[in-house]
Order: C-alpha cells, then structure tokens, then sequence
C-alpha cells in the first residue's frame, strides 16, 4: 500500500509548524513549500521553515513570488506603512492584510500537489484569523477546497485540520508532537528578535501564557497589552 503524499504550506510560523507535525503524525509523505513574497518577515520566516523543515526530514521548496507582490498594496509588505502594535483582534491588524495571498498560495500548492502526485493541499489557517484575513474564513476554504477538486478533476483536495481552533487550541492540541517551537517565527516586523508588540507576537504570547507554558523564543517585550490599549 502507497503511503499518502500531501503537501503542506510552510510559512515557518506556528500554525503550519504544527499542521506539519500533525501530517506527518499521521504518516504521510510530506513535500513542504514555502513562499518569498517580499513580506518584511519573510527573510525570517523562511529561515524558520528551512530549520523545521530539516528538523523533520522533509523535502522543503520555496517559490518566488515577489514580482507579484509588488503589484499589492499591504502594511505587511516591504513598501508598505508600519506594522500596527496592539491586540491581534484590533481594527489596525487589518492593516496587515495581503490581498489574496492565501489564495494564491492554494492554487500554486495545487498545481505543485498534482505535478508531484499528492493527494492534499494542508495549510494552518485557524479561527483566530477569521476576524481580520477573509481568505482564513471557513466559507474561503469551503469554496477554495470546491474549486481545488473541480480544477484537479477531483485529484486534489485542501485540508486545514485548525480551521475551527485557535492558537492556545493548536499549542494544546499538539503537545503530544514536541513540536520545536522555538524554530518558529511569528512576529511580523522586520527584525531578528520577535518585538513582542505586533497583533502577531500578542496573539502568541497569549496563546502560551493561557496553556502556562514559556514561549522558547525570544522578545523585545513579552507584556501582554489589553484589547484597546
């Protein structure tokens, strides 16, 4: 019996480090692919899912996309304003919408999915980013999933295993993996040491603190600010 071949996007932030894990938990064959889309943490990031990637053995493509990007408007992006400090749930987090991208992601990891005769597109969209990312929406992924299968004559379909948790549920539910955390990268500021500041690292060190575990990585700060401070 063949094992099951999937592919995972692998952002090296803790939710697709976690949806790695719990592939491979269940014993499929795992290609990870990551995505250079001019992003200011994207340097860090793909730094952070190269290291998990080699820390489980798995094959790891990063694909180029940044003549796109420079066609979208976006905070999260190099040419775009600052990154908004504060609660992840704020109105300014809105700010750091990329539009499209999980989208575009999707479409590209099927195509790569189906060339290399996989059988499923994973990625770490979780509730917790249903509020201010349209395309992290259960209704985006319902459809994103039909027009994955109508597009692939049905080979292929999109699997997000934490679309109805959130982060504290994901460190939760995946502590029976030992996943390395401390390789992860979350903050979204153009810096090497998390910030501790942005709705990203809030939203982590929240995550941490209600599961009482430490966070492993380090930060600028590690206050938890109050929702509209």
């Amino acid at each position: 019996m063949m094992t099951r071949r999937v592919v995972v996007s692998l952002s090296g932030g803790m939710d697709s480090t976690a949806v790695l894990a719990e592939a491979l938990d269940r014993g499929y064959d795992v290609l990870a692919v990551g995505f250079t889309y001019g992003s200011k943490h994207n340097t860090y990031e793909n730094a952070a899912a190269i290291n998990v990637a080699e820390h489980y053995n798995v094959p790891f493509t990063l694909i180029p996309l940044t003549a796109v990007a420079r066609h979208l408007k976006s905070n999260l992006l190099i040419d775009g304003g600052d990154i908004p400090e504060g609660h992840y749930e704020e109105e300014t987090m809105s700010q750091t919408v990329v539009p499209g991208r999980n989208m575009i992601f999707a479409s590209i990891l099927a195509g790569i999915a189906w060339s290399n005769d996989a059988d499923s597109v994973w990625m770490g969209v979780h509730s917790g980013d249903h509020a201010i990312y349209p395309d992290c929406r259960p209704d985006f992924v319902d459809a994103m999933n039909e027009a994955m299968q109508l597009g692939t004559d049905e080979r292929i379909h999109l699997e997000t295993p934490f679309l109805h948790a959130n982060k504290t549920s994901v460190i939760d539910g995946c502590d029976r993996y030992n996943v390395p955390w401390h390789l992860t990268r979350t903050c979204y500021k153009d810096q090497p040491i998390a910030c501790g500041k942005c709705g990203s690292c809030q939203e982590r060190l929240e995550a941490f603190a209600a599961n009482s575990i430490e966070d492993p990585i380090g930060y600028e700060t590690r206050e938890i600010m109050q929702k509209g401070s």
